[in-house]
């Protein structure tokens, strides 16, 4: 049996609201995971799923996917400039 790259990385973490969450060592997994929650998160109007379901979907796929990455990244700036005080 062989191992892939993803057998010897660390595990992938996700910090929210100072929480530390570990995220799956697969791949397919978190995108899988990522790509249910923003589809859960459409349906917010519904009982148990929220809205709040489509950032942290777009967070876990931002671990994945450079395009995501680029705009948490814009987001976490332009919120730390709002957040500092003048």
């Amino acid at each position: 049996m062989t191992t892939t790259d993803d057998d010897n990385d660390p595990p992938r973490k996700i910090t929210v609201f100072g929480r530390e969450f570990t995220m799956p060592r697969s791949r397919g997994l978190r995108i899988a995971i990522g790509m249910l929650l923003i589809v859960g998160g459409i349906l917010g109007f519904l009982p148990v799923l929220g809205f709040w379901m489509i950032p942290l979907g777009l967070l876990v796929l931002s671990y994945e996917f450079a395009l995501v990455r680029r705009h948490r990244r814009r987001f976490v700036v332009w919120w730390q400039r709002r957040r500092r005080p003048d």
